[in-house]
């Protein structure tokens, strides 16, 4: 599989309810997260709530994610990828 634009996987939907979830456990309004603004730095998040984002796009997107993914979990562009790779992979 070519890495060319994995959040293609994605629908808008599922990009929605991906946003809808981080934005909950962030406690932040959807319309103050891009897709490349940064959890940690820009939102003030830690790694608990990283941990809890993970956990719950697992349950809700029906996906396995290796904590090692954390790292690339870095903002909403970053999970999108790592939700599709995990898609793609299942």
């Amino acid at each position: 599989m070519s890495n060319v634009n994995l959040t293609s996987g994605l629908d808008a939907a599922q990009k929605q309810e991906i946003k809808e979830i981080v934005c909950d456990i962030l406690e932040i309004e959807e319309d103050e997260v891009t897709e490349t603004s940064l959890f940690k730095e820009d939102h003030d998040a830690d790694s608990l709530r990283a941990i809890e984002i993970l956990a719950a796009l697992e349950r809700t997107q029906h996906v396995t994610i290796e904590q090692g993914e954390l790292a690339r979990m870095v903002n909403l562009a970053g999970v999108y990828v790592v939700v599709a790779e995990a898609a793609a992979g299942n």
